[in-house]
């Protein structure tokens, strides 16, 4: 898988892990502390989200980073403390 087509595939997982937890962009927005828009263009490509951003919709989704980036299909769970 090249590289964009993964970059392209966390666009997809964050917004599919956000709608099955029925949470609107604007509260995970808030989760994170970017305004809804930032959000927004993170899902739809228009910004690469952080790596600390990714860590922490790992978190509070419960995943691990190889699912949301698209290393694997398995959606693991994120590693205890």
């Amino acid at each position: 898988m090249r590289q964009s087509q993964r970059y392209e595939l966390y666009q997809t997982r964050i917004r599919e892990m956000r709608e099955e937890a029925d949470i609107s962009q604007d509260k995970i927005g808030m989760y994170l502390h970017v305004v809804q828009k930032t959000y927004s263009d993170y899902e739809n490509g228009r910004l690469r989200m952080p790596v600390s951003q990714l860590i922490r919709l790992a978190k509070f989704y419960d995943v691990s980073m190889d699912y949301i980036t698209g290393v694997s299909n398995i959606r693991g769970h994120f590693p205890k403390e």
